[in-house]
């Protein structure tokens, strides 16, 4: 679903965030991305979401070449992600429920179906008698959980969650944790990018460890394991074994790719 080929950032006065990272990222896989500040980590999130370019190399998703698609077009490539960025970012005059309602209406939702849709995502990440409340009324973690239903609002082929356990207790980062594995099994594709050792550790699952740029080890197990010298992994990684049925998002897809071989 995801391959960076030879990826490579350089930012001014030839700051190197990324050099030669090769990885895969199949179909409902759930996958960590982990390593210490300046790791290059949120400069994968970045380049993965067009808000970069990658100096040198390769991004695909599925048959895309996400680094050549046309900038009209870069809004029709997005609706396939949902992002929970590391500060949130709801729209404080908002309640919860009209955050959603919101990314639902960007998408172009029909009327009568934001409401239901709405309270769907709600009941998913558990927030459902917290509609009414504006985000400061929040505590972290609802805030987190919040953000990762307005995520869902497009029904994404893939989640990525930047540091969403960053600064909750360990019993808030389970409840997020829980709601992720729970996106993943119905067969959602998660990307976590996190320095939360804890969390890493609890699922036991491929984690992609980076370092200065690189990546040092891609490996099955916790955070510590993953970079340990000769722990990468040859095998192929676990993909959700549950299919996903045939969405709306599949058919933006198939437009991206018609409008992209007619640009």
């Amino acid at each position: 679903m995801i391959k960076f080929s030879n990826v490579k950032k350089v930012y001014k006065d030839k700051i190197i965030a990324l050099e030669e990272v090769n990885f895969d990222i199949t179909p409902g896989e759930f996958c960590f991305i982990v390593g210490p500040s300046g790791a290059g980590k949120s400069t994968i999130v970045r380049l993965l979401v067009r808000q970069e370019m990658p100096t040198q190399g390769e991004i695909l998703f599925e048959s895309i070449d996400i680094t050549k698609i046309p900038r009209k077009l870069i809004s029709l490539y997005r609706q396939q992600l949902g992002i929970v960025f590391q500060d949130i970012k709801l729209l404080p005059s908002k309640t919860v429920e009209e955050n959603i309602n919101f990314a639902l209406e960007i998408i172009n939702t029909p009327k009568e179906e934001v409401n239901e849709l709405t309270k769907y995502l709600l009941e998913t990440v558990k927030l459902d008698n917290k509609g009414d409340l504006f985000p400061d009324a929040l505590s972290g973690g609802e805030k987190q959980r919040a953000a990762i239903a307005r995520a869902l609002a497009n029904d994404p082929k893939v989640l990525i969650a930047d540091e969403p356990t960053g600064n909750l207790d360990p019993t808030t980062a389970n409840e997020i944790l829980d709601v992720l594995q729970a996106i993943n099994n119905a067969g959602t594709t998660v990307m976590v990018v996190t320095h939360d050792k804890y969390i890493v550790d609890k699922m036991q699952t491929r984690v992609i460890h980076m370092d200065g740029g690189k990546i040092v080890s891609d490996a099955q197990g916790g955070y510590d394991i993953s970079s340990l010298p000769g722990n990468d992994s040859t095998a192929k990684p676990k993909a959700n074994d549950k299919k996903s049925e045939v969405t709306e998002t599949d058919d933006d897809l198939k437009k991206l790719k018609k409008l992209m071989k007619n640009d």
